[in-house]
């Protein structure tokens, strides 16, 4: 996702917060595939969407909640006030939306006839692991998203489905990854952690994520810069931990990270080595609220740079072109200088030789 589009996404979201929705499904939007027919996640509570007695395959749709005709396959029973699974759930149920409830676990006898589920969203619920029978979400084969953000787990629950792509687990109580409850996830793309208590990842839990694109363990209580994360990863998110130092490894094994969200940490020049980022593939590397007393280096292709709060009281320019000519300068576009000991008139007068590209400095 670049910036242009987190953008707009925020925007969406915000939008849709206006109109009295609340739920953000953990700040990165569940986009549907417009060309597959599948169906928006919002809420269809209220709108007279439902289809009160039948739906076109003879099927019943339970009672309190909705089944839009022009979704064939989805039913929506988030904010009923459910305590359980609903029972009568269509036999051909693709979409099932069950957030905003009261349930506190899963039963593989309540969805003994539904063997095509491809999304499951069970956000704000009070679910523990358990009470999550042995098998229930593994039997979903064809499950592709499950989402159980802001309920009352503990640790990962498993197994999981192998076809999985999405995982959003966000704001719960875990406090760690089980060795075997990722296994087999290679088609894991996107895994949402950010808001527990995990300190570490554990050996080998995500050894199978060979095609995990974006990993966010914001918000939690790591001290040290996790380890066995995969190299597939592009956006890495751990802001808001007690990172205080990072070793001149960290990111070695990360060929096309693009996205690094690193605030709110205990970072600072002594703990950090000088040249830690300079990633080649870097797009975006957030840097603020640390303890940093100079700007760090940054590889020339970075575009988006946040060091706002920190205690810089120097800009150089080496820190962004090693070497200034017509084909070398940095291609930043937005510098977050912001809430440091710095004024514009400490930035040297050759500064835009170097910063060609940019188009918005906060200082």
């Amino acid at each position: 996702m670049d910036a242009l589009h987190f953008y707009l996404f925020i925007c969406l979201t915000s939008m849709v917060d206006a109109f009295g929705y609340e739920y953000d499904f953990a700040g990165i939007p569940v986009m549907g595939d417009r060309a597959a027919r599948e169906p928006t996640i919002f809420s269809f509570r209220g709108k007279g969407y439902s289809s009160p007695r039948s739906l076109s395959s003879g099927d019943s749709c339970p009672l309190n909640c909705d089944c839009p005709f022009q979704w064939p396959g989805t039913v929506y029973c988030d904010h009923g006030g459910h305590n359980t699974t609903p029972s009568g759930l269509p036999a051909h149920t693709q979409y099932l939306y069950l957030q905003g409830n009261r349930l506190k676990g899963l039963r593989r006898a309540d969805f003994t006839n539904v063997t095509e589920l491809r999304w499951l969203v069970l956000d704000r619920n009070q679910i523990t692991n358990e009470l999550l029978e042995t098998g229930v979400l593994a039997d979903f084969v064809g499950l592709q998203k499950l989402l159980m953000n802001r309920n009352n787990l503990t640790s990962v629950p498993g197994p999981l489905p192998p076809g999985l792509n999405q995982l959003r687990l966000a704001y719960n109580q875990i406090s760690e990854v089980p060795s075997d409850s990722l296994r087999g996830l290679v088609n894991l793309t996107l895994l949402l952690l950010q808001g527990n208590l995990l300190k570490t990842l554990g050996d080998g839990a995500m050894r199978d994520l060979k095609s995990l694109n974006l990993l966010d363990v914001s918000q939690n209580r790591f001290h040290e810069f996790p380890r066995r994360i995969p190299s597939s990863v592009q956006q890495l998110y751990l802001s808001n931990n007690s990172l205080s130092d990072l070793p001149a490894d960290s990111f070695e094994s990360f060929k096309d990270l693009r996205y690094l969200r690193l605030s709110h940490n205990n970072l600072s020049d002594e703990t950090v080595p000088v040249a830690a980022y300079n990633l080649s593939s870097l797009v975006e590397l957030d840097l603020a609220y640390n303890r940093f007393l100079g700007v760090p280096w940054v590889p020339q292709s970075l575009q988006y740079l946040y060091l706002e709060g920190n205690q810089i009281q120097a800009f150089n320019i080496s820190s962004f072109c090693r070497m200034m000519s017509p084909v070398h300068f940095s291609r930043l576009r937005l510098l977050r200088l912001d809430g440091n000991k710095l004024s514009a008139s400490d930035l040297p007068s050759n500064w835009m030789h170097c910063l060609r590209l940019v188009g918005h400095v906060y200082v």
